[in-house]
């Protein structure tokens, strides 16, 4: 019996040491107190984003999505003129804008791309194109009266391959510094970098964006996701060579001055009016971080 007894009060001290044990570990487990999360918050998310509107709101300034309209959304700034021009309803997102031979044009100073508003931008644009072996193309042109070359020009050297090629198009941006001489990048080959292009196609959407930082004076390009501009000739200089918005200024989609009626600046012809589909072009008065392109891509490849 005493044995017995022995017995039943070891086994009670062990199951005591168990539950005191088994307590403590649940207790270990959270030792913060943190509060528990639900897998249903990140359902449908991307990247923890419900959609594009929600990569920096607040430094987004100017935004055309295309939906039955060419006006600009934040402004609702109207379109002055245009050609070639109408509504695909395979867009990105809803509708976009499909050009043939065609421009649109606002002869209009946007208070968001004044001088003392943009130093560092980002442009993000979705677009279906073709080379065409003999034109460049202007996806957009943040243009200058009576001047050939912007402030932004994003351009595409759609004249340097045959339409038959979808699997490279240069894309070679430009800017213009604080003492009025063209800066730039491209996606090329140089050194151990090797050329780098998103898809392209007729019925193909590709995520293009350029951003600059007034910062560093860092100039890139992206597509469908990746950086693909030249690292050699991303550093633009921070002297005089710096991002300057020249006042005034009015945007151009799909050309420049000279696809434009009555509006030719200058003998040049190596651009001609666009022939190709944009989609959810946003202008940003910031450089965005890498992560947040990326992110514009998988949410636009979403639909969101």
């Amino acid at each position: 019996m005493k044995f017995s007894t022995l017995y039943k009060s070891g086994a009670f001290v062990l199951l005591a040491l168990s539950a005191t044990v088994w307590s403590s570990c649940q207790k270990d487990g959270n030792p913060n107190k943190l509060p528990s999360v639900s897998t249903d918050t990140y359902v449908g998310k991307v990247d923890g984003f419900n959609s594009s509107e929600e990569i920096y709101p607040s430094n987004l300034v100017a935004y055309w999505n295309f939906d039955n309209t060419t006006n600009e959304k934040i402004s609702g700034t109207a379109s002055t003129s245009g050609s070639g021009n109408t509504f695909i309803t395979a867009g990105v997102k809803g509708q976009a804008l499909a050009l043939n031979a065609g421009y649109l044009y606002y002869a209009n100073q946007f208070n968001a791309f004044k001088t003392a508003a943009l130093k560092s931008f980002t442009v993000s644009a979705w677009v279906q194109i073709l080379n065409n072996g003999s034109k460049k193309t202007m996806l957009f042109q943040l243009a200058r009266p009576t001047m050939f070359n912007g402030n932004i020009n994003f351009v595409l050297e759609t004249n340097s391959r045959a339409a038959t090629i979808t699997d490279a198009i240069t894309i070679h941006p430009t800017f213009l510094g604080q003492n009025g001489g063209t800066q730039d990048n491209l996606n090329a080959s140089n050194g151990t970098f090797l050329f780098q292009s998103p898809k392209i196609g007729a019925n193909v959407w590709a995520h293009m964006v350029i951003t600059y930082d007034a910062s560093t004076g860092i100039f890139q390009i992206w597509g469908n996701g990746v950086k693909i501009g030249v690292p050699a000739y991303q550093s633009r200089g921070t002297g005089t060579t710096l991002f300057n918005s020249f006042e005034p200024s009015e945007v151009i989609f799909g050309g420049n001055y000279n696809v434009i009626p009555g509006k030719t600046v200058s003998t040049d012809t190596s651009f001609g009016a666009m022939t190709g589909s944009i989609d959810e072009v946003r202008v940003y008065n910031v450089c965005l971080p890498d992560a947040y392109i990326i992110s514009l891509y998988k949410l636009g490849l979403a639909g969101k």
